[in-house]
């Protein structure tokens, strides 16, 4: 489990607060987030979990300026996300927000190298060398860094795309079931180094999983419920994620 000393995690790295999204209207509208508030600590290895439709992906997608909120606000740091225009949430999605998704979302034409720098050249950056050597190196991508994503395994795919969201340093680094596409061992890998991107580098990681094995690698679980935060466990095992899922419905989300 990862170790983090207390000034890595001083102050919030995201937080959602009183935040409701619903999708559709009328009799068909379904309430996602339902007057829900989070705070997601800096340097932490976050997971969020919940049955299907209980809204975490929504979250993620709010948290991360990906979607918007019908009410409440959302903040990345100091920053306010909740009436940016879109200027400014593509330059936040950008320069401050990483993402790591369940499917890869590599350029098949473009080596790993030119994957792994692809977010910093779009917004005109360049690489510090010594910073790309220590991501390739934790990811154990030096001898793939000319290879297509053709001529890689899904394990060594998903590492290009956590190198990817690891080199421009951002604040937070959202990941959709990172694991969902590999098998255990590709997918312990990747969760291995996501824990110690927290542990070595600081990284804040805040993780949407169903698996329970996968959120153990976490330092704290959010289990949401109807849209609403109804439980959460610190330094987890899987046993008792197992446990709590199983519970769910006897929590009250009110």
């Amino acid at each position: 489990m990862t170790t983090v000393t207390q000034e890595t995690i001083t102050g919030l790295a995201a937080r959602a607060v009183g935040v409701t999204k619903a999708y559709g209207a009328g009799a068909a509208a379904v309430t996602a987030l339902d007057d829900l508030s989070v705070d997601v600590q800096r340097g932490r290895f976050t997971a969020i979990m919940g049955p299907s439709g209980s809204g975490k992906s929504t979250l993620m997608h709010c948290l991360a300026g990906l979607d918007t909120v019908d009410s409440g606000e959302v903040w990345i740091g100091e920053t306010r996300l909740t009436g940016l225009n879109d200027k400014g949430l593509a330059d936040l999605r950008r320069n401050r927000v990483g993402f790591v998704f369940q499917q890869f979302n590599l350029l098949p034409t473009l080596t790993a190298e030119e994957n792994i720098t692809l977010p910093l050249a779009i917004a005109n950056r360049k690489p510090d060398p010594a910073w790309f050597d220590t991501v390739v190196d934790a990811v154990g991508l030096s001898d793939r860094l000319t290879h297509r994503p053709s001529e890689l395994s899904g394990g060594q795919q998903q590492r290009v795309a956590c190198a990817r969201a690891l080199l421009p340093k951002p604040d937070v680094i959202f990941a959709d079931e990172p694991t969902g596409n590999l098998d255990s061992r590709s997918g312990n890998e990747i969760l291995g180094f996501l824990s110690r991107s927290v542990e070595q580098f600081h990284q804040t990681i805040v993780m949407v999983t169903h698996d329970a094995n996968a959120a153990a690698y976490a330092d704290r679980v959010i289990f949401l419920l109807d849209g609403r935060m109804v439980h959460e466990l610190h330094d987890p095992d899987a046993e008792a994620v197992l446990d709590t899922m199983k519970a769910l419905d006897t929590f009250d989300s009110r």
